[in-house]
């Protein structure tokens, strides 16, 4: 019998050694950014922000904003996704991780990607994505999320929920859940 000072029980799966890199390129709605950083804190994933930030992300607007959990993430901050990417690879096992790129143009859907451990997801800003020449340079590993209706694009934050639980669920680091 549990009495009302338990602590509440959770599905955990078991942690793993290699998460997926969430990398945010010039995020400009604070609440967004806030989401995914509860999301990378929740699957251990670092998270990268790139580029000229839209909001401020010190101790004190951290802690005014109420993200409690701000201290879970592994946060890192970068110049370019050139850095950021070197970054990441330098510390990186082999195989080396792959970057993905997510649009909303994509022709290819993430849903076709075979996702390895330690690979980099990179998301664009809000109002734009990420830059046209980025993509244009980079067709072979730029994926989407298809569309059933007609809108534009999915939220920052739920964009990047549906491909990271979808990597770490076809990784297996969902598996073996247990109640803790």
């Amino acid at each position: 019998m549990t009495s009302d000072h338990d602590p509440p029980v959770r599905l955990r799966a078991p942690l793993h050694e290699r998460p997926f890199h969430v990398i945010l390129v010039e995020p400009e709605i604070p609440p967004n950014t806030g989401n995914v950083a509860r999301l990378c804190a929740a699957t251990r994933s670092p998270l990268h922000l790139v580029g000229k930030l839209g909001f401020r992300i010190d101790e004190h607007a951290v802690r005014r904003a109420g993200l409690d959990y701000w201290h879970l993430v592994e946060l890192h901050q970068h110049p370019t996704l050139p850095e950021a990417e070197a970054s990441i690879r330098a510390g990186a096992r082999e195989p080396a991780p792959r970057t993905y790129l997510l649009s909303g143009g994509a022709r290819a859907s993430y849903l076709d990607v075979r996702f390895q451990p330690g690979d980099l997801l990179v998301f664009g800003k809000e109002s734009v994505g990420l830059p046209r020449e980025l993509l244009a340079e980079r067709p072979g590993s730029t994926i989407g999320i298809p569309m059933l209706g007609g809108v534009r694009s999915h939220n920052l934050a739920n964009a990047v929920s549906i491909v990271l639980y979808e990597a770490l669920r076809q990784t297996g680091m969902l598996a073996n859940a247990s109640l803790g």
